[in-house]
């Protein structure tokens, strides 16, 4: 069983959805990240996703673009990543990649891979790969024992969200809006919906990402997912800080915030 399988496993026994949490690799450090990540987990993230900064991010906002940007300019490499990975999954806690696709073509897809389960790493999300596309990704992760995870949206037709659950492992990531990452005021009325659509598709949890930033909104997206992601609200408080130790400080807060989110999510 996969260290993913194993967390939705604990997280369903315990009644409740898995908090996942995102930061880009090498902001606003290497070693600054690596902190903010551990002080993730320590305040009650389930999950954690290292971004690996790229410099065309279809899919991010500006918020997760400045530090993208911070992190290349400061000469993070696919090594530094995967060093994160490994620093992060030693907390026990299962660790994913969240990576767009070119990075790990010109890395070469076995050797990802393969460094990636040599770190301990879970599994690695590609929002920007399609399943029609993934033949020798799919044949890579399979050889090297970590989940290949894709992504449905509002605009995924039936047989898209199919196609996604028939090649997905670990989760299937449920995005909630049509648009980029970014902090909401409140989460999409259609992240239900789309949860809704899935659920008779496929046994694998499902978890929610874009929009989430407080403790309510986590709560109120546990109380239909299996999973709740959290990114752009942790890279804000990292931006926004005095200094690094304040901004770790942040982070575990906010994780905390969100993990009794989840929990309330059980108990209202």
């Amino acid at each position: 069983m996969s260290g993913l399988a194993e967390t939705f496993e604990r997280t369903r026994a315990e009644g409740r959805a898995a908090l996942i949490g995102y930061l880009p690799a090498g902001y606003p450090s290497y070693a600054g990240c690596v902190e903010a990540l551990v002080a993730m987990v320590e305040g009650g993230v389930d999950i954690v996703e290292v971004g690996l900064p790229y410099s065309d991010p279809l899919m991010d906002g500006p918020t997760i673009q400045h530090a993208a940007e911070a992190a290349l300019a400061a000469g993070v490499t696919t090594r530094e990543v995967l060093k994160t990975v490994e620093a992060v999954a030693a907390t026990g806690a299962a660790t994913l990649v969240m990576s767009y696709w070119n990075p790990i073509e010109r890395f070469g897809v076995g050797a990802f891979a393969d460094a990636m389960a040599a770190a301990g790493g879970a599994g690695v999300i590609t929002p920007d790969l399609t399943p029609d596309e993934a033949g020798p990704w799919l044949d890579a992760v399979a050889a090297a024992g970590i989940d290949p995870v894709f992504l449905v949206a509002p605009s995924s037709t039936q047989e898209r969200i199919r196609r996604v659950a028939d090649v997905t492992r670990g989760f299937v990531y449920v995005a909630s809006t049509m648009g980029v990452t970014g902090v909401r005021a409140q989460v999409s009325d259609r992240a239900e919906a789309l949860v809704a659509r899935v659920r008779p598709l496929t046994d694998l949890p499902l978890a929610v990402g874009l929009g989430v930033s407080t403790g309510a909104q986590a709560a109120e997206v546990a109380a239909y997912a299996d999973g709740v992601i959290v990114g752009s609200a942790f890279v804000r408080l990292l931006i926004d800080a005095a200094d690094q130790a304040a901004g770790v400080e942040a982070v575990r807060g906010l994780a905390a915030e969100l993990a009794a989110g989840v929990r309330a999510a059980t108990t209202s």
